[in-house]
């Protein structure tokens, strides 16, 4: 299991899907998880948080499935809290071979979220307050997984889509020697989309 981390616009939901269909994983996005459940658009418009229990239960859901299913788990900016970082320290440390987190310059991530044009990116305040709240939490976050051996890597975010996914696939190897064996070929051109969350 990996989890990326990175503020809004850095490719994290692109590059998640690349790496998912290179090694023959499932990404779990946690933004997506939360706008398809239809109940938190008001939050997220301000750049707010969901309590971590309902993103825990919402995640647990998906993890479970996918692993029931045969597939290892990439974490798409899963946890976003201290409070959930602890939940997965406690209870499933040991799936979690290591953490990335793409670094993306901030006036790269609005031109990013501006082309991407989804509702909650749409106020600029609200993209401030999520890039905040994040700093904030992260520096929480790193240290929990530190503290069981999860292994945190930070990865230039900056580049053509496969250019970025080279270096997160040479981070996994390290993380993880044997996933070498499970990378599929994959056609870089059908990664050529919009930068996800």
């Amino acid at each position: 299991m990996i989890i990326l981390f990175g503020l809004a616009g850095s490719g994290k939901g692109t590059q998640g899907k690349a790496l998912s269909e290179i090694f023959g994983w499932r990404s779990l996005s946690v933004g997506q998880a939360i706008r398809d459940t239809g109940d938190y658009a008001e939050a997220t418009n301000k750049g707010e948080l969901i309590p971590d229990e309902d993103v825990i239960r919402l995640m647990n859901r998906q993890i479970e499935k996918a692993e029931a299913e045969g597939f290892d788990v990439i974490l798409d900016g899963y946890p976003r809290t201290a409070g959930q970082a602890e939940y997965i320290v406690k209870n499933m440390a040991e799936k979690i071979d290591g953490a990335i987190i793409l670094e993306v310059p901030k006036e790269e991530l609005f031109n990013r979220l501006e082309l991407r044009g989804r509702d909650d990116d749409k106020e600029k305040s609200s993209i401030e307050r999520r890039f905040e709240i994040f700093e904030q939490n992260i520096c929480s976050i790193l240290p929990l997984l530190e503290s069981v051996n999860i292994p945190v890597e930070r990865v230039d975010g900056v580049g053509k889509i496969d250019e970025v996914t080279n270096r997160l696939v040479k981070v996994i190897k390290k993380f993880n020697p044997s996933a070498v064996e499970q990378i599929n070929d994959v056609n870089g051109e059908e990664l050529e989309k919009s930068y996800g969350e």
